[in-house]
């Protein structure tokens, strides 16, 4: 399906659903600066990440967040991204007008079919979980693509369709919840690794056989995992981290732009400048512009 917003008060595919504030896909082909700012929210906000690879900070704390992953933001949480960056990939959201009690536990609706007791319980686990970011749950992307489907539809029965799906997507964030209280990422966990040891000396000419002995894998399981779990090559996924800490490194105008490429792994500033513009739409020297020019 391709990239849409729905909202409440806006379009009419949401007029049965007062609960639903937004939905929507973003298919994103290049780094957009100043698309993505950091925000109080006021709902409760369900993010599943189709491809790509995100550095969003939620709380004002950072997370690197890949294809499968569920972000779950809290009504009153911050969100956002540094310099308001959208990095390349995929996502699909809902955001949901859940009631919040006073113990701070979240509530669904009348619209909800769950019981009392399973509201109360479900509530409980979205409100007390320790990590907005639910690693690997693919169930939440299959429901989300259901209730686009019921919404552009509008096939007999889809409001009681579309609202017994909210409640199977509550369901399945919960069940996933505790479990993954239990238990640490596996290959996740690995990537952070390899991402701290890259940032360390980005200048190096990381080799793909260099970085996958930095996680004890041959060349072809690694160039395997790499792609399945954030979208890119393992090239185009270094490449990403390079521009991505050229973005912080550009934000202090002590540094040179022919510095910053270097000192990122580009073979020249030329390189550096294509590359950058080739993936944020802008010249390095146009992006420290706007960013002075803006703070």
């Amino acid at each position: 399906m391709n990239q849409f917003v729905l909202q409440h008060g806006k379009s009419a595919e949401l007029l049965l659903f007062p609960h639903i504030l937004e939905v929507g896909i973003k298919k994103n082909g290049a780094i957009q600066l100043n698309a993505f700012p950091a925000t109080v929210t006021q709902s409760l906000r369900i993010y599943y990440i189709i491809d790509g690879r995100f550095e969003w900070r939620i709380d004002r704390l950072p997370y690197i967040i890949y294809p499968g992953d569920v972000v779950l933001i809290l009504p009153g949480s911050s969100f956002g991204s540094d310099n308001g960056v959208l990095e390349i990939g995929s996502f699909t959201w809902i955001h949901l007008n859940i009631q919040k009690l006073d113990n701070g536990h979240l509530q669904p609706g009348s619209w909800s079919g769950l019981s009392e007791s399973e509201s109360a319980a479900i509530g409980k686990i979205l409100s007390l979980n320790g990590s907005p970011v639910i690693s690997k749950c693919s169930e939440v992307g299959k429901i989300l693509r259901c209730i686009h489907t019921e919404l552009f539809g509008n096939e007999v029965g889809y409001q009681a369709s579309i609202n017994h799906q909210l409640d199977e997507l509550l369901i399945q964030i919960g069940r996933k919840m505790t479990r993954q209280s239990h238990s640490a990422r596996d290959f996740p966990k690995s990537f952070m690794h390899l991402e701290a040891v890259l940032r360390q000396d980005l200048a190096h000419q990381w080799t793909v056989e260099e970085m996958a002995a930095l996680v004890g894998m041959g060349t072809t399981l690694f160039t395997e995992r790499v792609k399945s779990y954030s979208g890119f090559s393992p090239i185009n996924y270094l490449i990403n981290i390079r521009i991505s800490e050229a973005i912080k490194l550009l934000k202090r105008p002590e540094i040179s732009v022919t510095d910053i490429a270097l000192d990122t792994g580009f073979y020249s500033s030329q390189h550096f400048s294509t590359t950058f513009k080739k993936l944020t739409g802008y010249r390095p020297s146009e992006f420290r512009k706007n960013h002075l020019r803006n703070s």
